[in-house]
């Protein structure tokens, strides 16, 4: 996770405790490269969903917390409805 062939990404932005700034930094990543793939909403999601699912049950949970929030808050930036808790509860998935 320390480097990437699609983004490069701001050293230790996983382990930033404001979502907000995590979800910000990984859509400027996403938007200025020019070796990513996919549209630039899906490739920070990638991007973070990858990095929660390597980091498995080494995250704290006021670390996953702030990824999942991150999540919702790059959804937001990108104008992408955000996910409620209940839906994550009744699809099975972690708050």
């Amino acid at each position: 996770m320390e480097t990437s062939n699609a983004l490069d990404l701001e050293p230790g932005v996983f382990t930033w405790d404001d979502p907000r700034a995590i979800a910000a930094s990984l859509k400027a990543s996403a938007e200025r490269s020019t070796r990513r793939k996919a549209e630039p909403f899906r490739s920070a999601m990638s991007m973070l969903s990858f990095y929660i699912n390597r980091a498995g049950n080494r995250l704290s949970e006021k670390q996953r917390r702030n990824l999942d929030a991150a999540k919702d808050e790059l959804r937001a930036l990108y104008g992408r409805p955000r996910q409620r808790s209940e839906q994550r509860l009744e699809t099975g998935r972690r708050r």
